[in-house]
């Protein structure tokens, strides 16, 4: 009965997805973050897909973290003279 009457009330599934992705964005109005809170509780399939959103924004995140801490970094000196005497070494 309760579920019955928390599906009318809510969104669809369609709309929750793109609301998901959505709220990853901005902040949502009060009255449709509570909606979407109580589409949660009752839909295990949006549930999982709200998870899987999680999950690919935080690696994307991770994924970004590195590369920027990566740009600083160089080969050292040594490294540089081994790979130019072996790009020498193929051309000979």
């Amino acid at each position: 009965m309760l579920t019955e009457f928390l599906a009318r009330i809510t969104p669809r599934c369609t709309d929750v997805t793109g609301l998901l992705s959505e709220s990853m964005d901005r902040m949502l109005p009060v009255s449709t973050r509570i909606k979407l809170r109580l589409h949660l509780m009752i839909c295990e399939g949006c549930a999982q897909y709200r998870r899987q959103l999680l999950v690919l924004r935080d690696a994307m995140r991770r994924s970004a973290s590195e590369a920027h801490a990566q740009e600083g970094a160089q080969l050292s000196s040594t490294a540089k003279a081994r790979l130019k005497e072996a790009l020498r070494a193929r051309r000979d």
